[in-house]
């Protein structure tokens, strides 16, 4: 089957690549695996081969269908089957919790679409504490600003608001070559371990993203100028923080700390004479 350029299809097509996927994910018989974007089984095939559980999401109704003739080809004959459920549908509007018993975490494996690759991750890590961890492949560009550091010029809005809510590690960078059709772009495959203790809870992390999303909107402008009618400048300083700052010098941590003021001063629960 080609693939479907609307669905930002690329097919990974080097045993190389894919050996050193599996190695990294380390799957064990018995854990429970969610896939997104299984393409044509490439990591689909090895991860049944490790004795994983394995609930696979495919937006493209022909794949999903060809996908359990693909398992039924593989090497142990289809013996792998029972374990493979194929879902025909939009991860982007999957409840991922629907697949998981009480009490079970799961571990994830995509290639994510790059068009999507932002929003489908938020939706994710929205899941709550389900995923015990999360491998995914998506463009470098979007890993390296997932990645970096406070003060660099594409540290910004995305690198923050995954770090408030896991801990991401870059693995190795992927050639456009190893992909059916290559992209125009390197790729990379990361690690995201959500915190085992959230750093907030979910009403000051939806404050601190929206903090982020303005003073973001104006990167260059001083944070007082960036965060003007969400704080003020005495309420930035009563956080610990300086108002003369730009948003790209302050860690992801210090904006918790301003969302945990803001909250504070919603609820009455502080006041600047204090």
């Amino acid at each position: 089957m080609r693939a479907r350029k609307h669905f930002g299809q690329h097919f990974l097509d080097d045993g190389n690549v894919i050996r050193k996927i599996i190695g990294a994910m380390a799957p064990r018989a018995g854990e429970h695996f969610v896939e997104i974007g299984p393409g044509r089984g490439a990591i689909t095939l090895p991860l049944l081969a490790a004795g994983v559980r394995l609930d696979v999401i495919e937006i493209d109704h022909d794949l999903a269908r060809e996908l359990p003739a693909i398992v039924n080809a593989g090497a142990d004959g289809g013996a792998s089957a029972a374990r493979c459920t194929v879902h025909g549908t939009d991860a982007l509007r999957f409840d991922f919790r629907a697949l998981a018993a009480p009490g079970e975490q799961l571990r994830l494996a995509g290639n994510l679409p790059y068009n999507i690759s932002t929003p489908l991750l938020f939706h994710l890590l929205e899941q709550g504490p389900l995923f015990s961890d999360l491998h995914v492949m998506l463009q470098k560009e979007v890993g390296e600003r997932m990645t970096a550091e406070h003060g660099n010029k594409i540290y910004g809005r995305l690198t923050i608001s995954i770090a408030l809510r896991c801990a991401v590690e870059r693995l190795f960078t992927i050639q456009p070559g190893s992909f059916r059709p290559p992209p125009q772009v390197d790729s990379v495959f990361l690690r995201l371990v959500p915190h085992s203790t959230p750093l907030a809870d979910a009403r000051t992390l939806a404050i601190a993203d929206r903090l982020v999303a303005q003073a973001f909107s104006m990167r260059r402008k001083r944070l007082s100028n960036g965060l003007r009618g969400l704080l003020s400048p005495e309420e930035i300083r009563a956080a610990g923080v300086d108002d003369g700052v730009r948003p790209e010098d302050l860690p992801p941590e210090t904006w918790l700390s301003l969302a945990a003021v803001k909250t504070a001063l919603a609820n009455g629960a502080m006041s600047l004479s204090e």
